[in-house]
C-alpha cells in the first residue's frame, strides 16, 4: 500500500514538475514577446490588417502655345459608407435625410429605395457599401455634405477613394503627339508623345500615401479622412503647338486621306526661325476604315523620300561646284541607262539647265548630275550629306525617332547604281521631320535649327525650365548656293511640278515628291503603291513657316503624284494659316505725359490723403472723382449724385466734420 502511495506521489510530482516547466516556458515566452520580440509581432499583426496605399499624384497639365489645355488629370471620386461605424441613434436620425439627398442626387431612384439599401447594409454589417463611383469634384463636395456623411469617417462612416483620369480636351486631334503614359496588366508601359517624353521628369509628380485597414471580406477602409503623405502634383508643360494651326493641318490632311482612300499620312508645320512645331498630325486608317492617330509617322517612320531628296542632291552639287544652275544637262527623251539599269522620267525634257532639272523634277537629270560629278569619288557626295547630319537622328525630345539610312561605299546595300539612285531619293531613308528640318534650314537663310515641341516647364507661374532655340548647323551652305536654291524652289511652284499650287497673291516655295513603295514585292506591277509628298515653306520671301505633307498609298485610280495628292494639303494649310490666323503685332506701352492731367491727378491724390473725416472742397473736380473720394473716407457716408460732369455744388460745407450714415448730395453739370 505504501509503495502504491509512493508511486502515486511520484507521478503527481512528475506531472506538477511538467506543469511547472510548462508554466515557466509560457512565462518566458510571454516575457520574450513582451520585451524582446514585441515590436516584431506587432509589426506582423499590423501588416495583416493595415497597409499603405499609394495615392497617385496628379500629372501636370499640357498646354498649347496659346495657353489652351491639351491634356489634364481630372480627379474622380468613389464614395462608400461604413454602415456599421455610426451609433444606432446617429444612424436612425440620419438615414432618412441621407436617403432623400441620394434620391435627389441620382434622380432615378426613390428615397425609400436608398433607405432600404442602407438599412440592409447595416444589418449585413457591410462596411464598404458603394454609394457613387467616379464622380467629379463638385459632386464629391456635394455628397460629402449629405446627412450622416458630413460627420466624417469615424462618426458617419464616410469612405472616400480618389483616382485620377487623363483627359484630352481636343479629343483625337494630335492625341498621340500630346501623348500619355499607359500600363498594361503585366506592368509594361507605353509612353508616346510629349506626355510620355516628359512624364517621368516633369509631369508625373510625387505619389502620396494613405493607410487602410482590413475590415473583412478582403475589403480595406481608410483609417483617416486625410492622407498620411499628400501627393505632390507634377509640373505643367507648355508646348509649341498652336491649336488653330493644328486644327487646320489635321482637317486638311484628313480630307485628303479620305478622298484618296490612302493608308496613312502626316503633316508638320514648323516655325522657320525657332524650329517650334506649330502643328503635327499623324493619321492612319484602322480596320473600320476610320482615320485615327495610330502612330507618330512624322517622327518615327523612315522611308525612301523620293523627289523631295533631289533638293539635297542638287544643293550638294552646287556647293561642291560640280555644276552651277546654268549647266546644261541632257535628260534625253525620258529614258537613260546607268550601269545597265534604266531610269525613267514622266516626260522627255531633252537638254535643260541644272536649275530646270529640279523645277521639272527630272530623275535622269539629277542622276546624271550626281553620277557625272561624284562617280570617281562617291565618298565626297556622301560626306556632304553627312555634314548636314542626314545620316543620324536629329535628337528629338520625343521617344521613337526613326533611324535615317544613308549608305556609303563598302556597305552591303552599296553598288554602282547606289549613287544615281540616291540622287533622286531612293536607296536611302529619312523621316518626314528629318526632311522638313533640311527644308526649314533653306527657308531660314541656311541656319538649321532643331525641331522643338516644348517651350517651358512651369509650376504655376514659376518657370522650372525653359527650352530655347537650338542651332544644329550655323550655315549649311554658301550664300550663293542658298540664294540659287531658294529661287529654284520658288520656281517649282511658279512654273515647275508644283505650278498647280501657284497663287498670284500668295507666294510659296517647295518641292513635290512621288516615290514607289513596296516595289520589291511580287504584286507591285498589279497593285502599284506610292508615297506622295510635298515639302516647302511660305511665304517664299521672308518665310515664317515650313511644312511637309506625306501620304502613303493613295488610290492610284484617283491619283498619286505629289502635286495632286499632297500639294493641295500644303496649299490649304498655308492659305488658312494666313487667312484664319491673323498676325498680332504688339506695340510698346505709350507713355504720354500731359501737364494738366498730372496736376489734376496730384490734386486728387493730395485731397484723398488729407481729408479722412472732414468734408473736402469738391467743387470744380470731376463728379466721379468726388464720389470715389467720399466713398473711401474713414467715415461711412451716403453719396447722392445729381447730374454728371464737374461738381458745382455740395450739400455740406467744406471743413465740416462728417458723421457715419450722413448723406452728401453733389450737384454736377
Amino acid at each position: 500500500m505504501a509503495v502504491n502511495e509512493k508511486n502515486i506521489l511520484n507521478r503527481l510530482y512528475f506531472v506538477a514538475g511538467c506543469m511547472f516547466v510548462f508554466g515557466v516556458a509560457v512565462v518566458f515566452k510571454l516575457v520574450s514577446i513582451q520585451f524582446f520580440q514585441g515590436d516584431k509581432y506587432k509589426s506582423m499583426a499590423t501588416k495583416e490588417v493595415v497597409k499603405d496605399v499609394v495615392i497617385p499624384a496628379n500629372r501636370g497639365n499640357v498646354y498649347s502655345v496659346n495657353g489652351n489645355l491639351l491634356a489634364t488629370s481630372v480627379p474622380k471620386y468613389t464614395i462608400r459608407i461604413d454602415a456599421v461605424t455610426s451609433r444606432s441613434s446617429v444612424f436612425e436620425d440620419n438615414v432618412k435625410p441621407l436617403s432623400d439627398s441620394l434620391s435627389r442626387f441620382f434622380k432615378n431612384r426613390s428615397s425609400s429605395y436608398f433607405e432600404k439599401q442602407l438599412r440592409k447594409a447595416r444589418a449585413n454589417k457591410n462596411r464598404y457599401y458603394l454609394l457613387a463611383k467616379n464622380i467629379g469634384y463638385s459632386d464629391y463636395v456635394r455628397m460629402r455634405n449629405f446627412p450622416l456623411l458630413e460627420k466624417g469617417a469615424y462618426k458617419g462612416g464616410l469612405i472616400v477613394e480618389q483616382t485620377t483620369m487623363r483627359e484630352h480636351p481636343m479629343g483625337d486631334i494630335a492625341h498621340r503627339t500630346i501623348g500619355y503614359e499607359r500600363f498594361d496588366q503585366e506592368g509594361n508601359v507605353t509612353r508616346p508623345g510629349i506626355d510620355g517624353a516628359f512624364g517621368i521628369k516633369y509631369l508625373r509628380g510625387v505619389d502620396g500615401k494613405r493607410k487602410k485597414q482590413l475590415i473583412g471580406k478582403k475589403q480595406w477602409k481608410p483609417l483617416q479622412d486625410a492622407n498620411e503623405v499628400e501627393p505632390q502634383d507634377g509640373y505643367d508643360v507648355y508646348t509649341t503647338i498652336d491649336v488653330n494651326i493644328q486644327d487646320i493641318a489635321h482637317h486638311a490632311l484628313l480630307e485628303q486621306l479620305e478622298y484618296y482612300e490612302a493608308d496613312h499620312g502626316c503633316v508638320v508645320v514648323m516655325e522657320t526661325k525657332t524650329g517650334e512645331i506649330r502643328a503635327i498630325s499623324n493619321l492612319g486608317r484602322n480596320k473600320n476604315g476610320k482615320y485615327i492617330e495610330r502612330l507618330n509617322y512624322a517622327v518615327g517612320e523612315s522611308h525612301e523620300p523620293g523627289s523631295t531628296f533631289k533638293v539635297m542632291a542638287l544643293l550638294a552639287a552646287l556647293e561642291d561646284k560640280v555644276v552651277d544652275t546654268s549647266t546644261v544637262i541632257d535628260t534625253k527623251l525620258g529614258y537613260k541607262q546607268f550601269y545597265g539599269r534604266g531610269i525613267y522620267d514622266t516626260h522627255g525634257h531633252g537638254k535643260i539647265s541644272a536649275a530646270r532639272v529640279l523645277e521639272v523634277s527630272s530623275n535622269i537629270g539629277l542622276a546624271t548630275i550626281v553620277d557625272d560629278g561624284y562617280a570617281a569619288n562617291p565618298k565626297k557626295f556622301i560626306n556632304r550629306l553627312k555634314s548636314w547630319g542626314l545620316n543620324k537622328p536629329i535628337g528629338l525630345s520625343l521617344i521613337g525617332e526613326g533611324q535615317p539610312v544613308v549608305p556609303e561605299p563598302g556597305d552591303k546595300i552599296w553598288s554602282k547604281n547606289a549613287l544615281p539612285s540616291i540622287a533622286y531619293g531612293y536607296n536611302l531613308k529619312l523621316t518626314p521631320l528629318q526632311t522638313l528640318t533640311f527644308y526649314n534650314a533653306i527657308a531660314n537663310n541656311g541656319v538649321m535649327v532643331k525641331p522643338r515641341f516644348i517651350q517651358s516647364v512651369r509650376e504655376l507661374d514659376r518657370v522650372v525650365e525653359r527650352f530655347d532655340e537650338e542651332v544644329i548647323n550655323e550655315k549649311i551652305c554658301s550664300e550663293k548656293s542658298l540664294k540659287e536654291m531658294q529661287a529654284i524652289l520658288k520656281n517649282v511652284v511658279v512654273r515647275g511640278t508644283g505650278r498647280s499650287l501657284y497663287l498670284d497673291y500668295f507666294s510659296m516655295a517647295g518641292k513635290t515628291g512621288t516615290a514607289r513603295t513596296e516595289y520589291w514585292m511580287k504584286d507591285w506591277n498589279k497593285n502599284r503603291r506610292y508615297i506622295s509628298s510635298f515639302a516647302g515653306y511660305f511665304p517664299a520671301e521672308n518665310p515664317k513657316y515650313s511644312c511637309i505633307v506625306v501620304i502613303h498609298k493613295p488610290s492610284v485610280k484617283k491619283g498619286f503624284y505629289g502635286a495632286d495628292v499632297t500639294g493641295p494639303v500644303f496649299k490649304k494649310v498655308a492659305q488658312k494659316i494666313y487667312i484664319d490666323t491673323p498676325d498680332v503685332e504688339e506695340l510698346e506701352t505709350l507713355s504720354v505725359k500731359k501737364a494738366s492731367v498730372e496736376t489734376e491727378y496730384e490734386g486728387f491724390y493730395n485731397t484723398a490723403q488729407k481729408y479722412r473725416t472732414i468734408m473736402p472742397d469738391l467743387v470744380g473736380i470731376p463728379a466721379m472723382d468726388a464720389v470715389v473720394l467720399l466713398e473711401n473716407m474713414q467715415v461711412d457716408v451716403k453719396v447722392k449724385l445729381k447730374g454728371n460732369g464737374v461738381v458745382k455744388e455740395q450739400s455740406i460745407n467744406k471743413n465740416t466734420k462728417l458723421k457715419n450714415n450722413q448723406t452728401v448730395v453733389l450737384t454736377a453739370s
